[in-house]
């Protein structure tokens, strides 16, 4: 009596064309994941045109998590699966960094931006920006919508300068403090707040509010936005998406919103 083996048997289907790839131990081939980015509220119009254009080439687009750079980098610290970190200030990239999360190696400063300050569209708030800048007196009995002025970065820029310019005391206790600066910005395009101060590229792409004054540049740190790759990222397409990032075609994309783009080394920071 012959015994048929299980090497045998699986011989004879093979001639036949019966092998079944969990027979075999054949695993189909899986579609690339996309990488999961975490990035500044403040880019999600460039960002969103960026990613979509990335999913045309064939590759996966990207999925996007926006908000505030300090919510999203303690969300990395503790632990959520994001393989890039796009943040509106050097701080919360810097904060990553001496905990070891992102690869230095990849760090780029790619970015630069400029605060304003916004009312809605129809208001006729006029102020004169500059040294013994007056903003009580242009709120009257209302708010002044900004970034949570000790975390998000729009608010700590917004907060330096209104230092710089002698306006902090005058407003300081009239301040409503937002959770990122995208939250400031509907404030004001709602109506429920008078005055904001956002970046430049949040009131280019809101109809519903005007940019009274920009900020000078020498009133506040230089606004700049660092990209790194996590360091527990395992997906390969997080170094190519990073590459996209810093091409022509993403340039065009964060130029036509209002970015400056910068694309350099990060330099060492204390």
């Amino acid at each position: 009596m012959r015994i048929l083996t299980r090497a045998g048997f699986l011989a004879g289907l093979v001639v036949v064309g019966l092998v079944s790839p969990c027979l075999t131990g054949a695993v189909p081939a899986r579609a690339a994941e996309p990488a999961t980015v975490f990035a500044a509220a403040s880019l999600k119009n460039a960002l969103d045109e960026i990613a979509a254009a990335y999913g045309k080439t064939g590759k996966p687009a990207p999925k996007i998590s926006y908000a505030a750079s300090n919510t999203l980098a303690k969300q990395i610290e503790q632990g959520a699966p994001a393989d890039l970190f796009f943040s509106a200030d050097l701080d919360w990239m810097d904060y990553l960094a001496k905990k070891d999360l992102i690869r230095p190696d990849t760090r780029v400063n790619l970015l630069a931006n400029s605060i304003v300050l916004i009312a809605p569209k129809e208001s006729r708030a006029e102020v004169r920006m500059g040294p013994g800048l007056d903003l009580a007196g242009a709120l009257g009995s209302g708010r002044l919508a900004m970034g949570n002025v000790e975390a998000v970065p729009a608010g700590k820029y917004g907060k330096a300068a209104l230092e710089k310019l002698g306006a902090w005391a005058g407003v300081k206790d009239r301040v409503a403090q937002a959770e990122s600066v995208r939250a400031a910005l509907l404030l004001v395009s709602r109506g429920e707040a008078p005055l904001g101060i956002v970046y430049a590229t949040d009131a280019a792409a809101d109809a519903n509010v005007r940019v009274v004054a920009t900020f000078p540049a020498d009133s506040h740190p230089p606004i700049v936005y660092p990209v790194a790759i996590t360091k527990d990222s395992v997906n390969p397409d997080a170094a190519a998406l990073l590459a996209d990032l810093r091409g022509p075609a993403a340039r065009a994309a964060f130029e036509k919103q209002g970015f400056t783009v910068l694309d350099r080394p990060a330099a060492a920071r204390p």
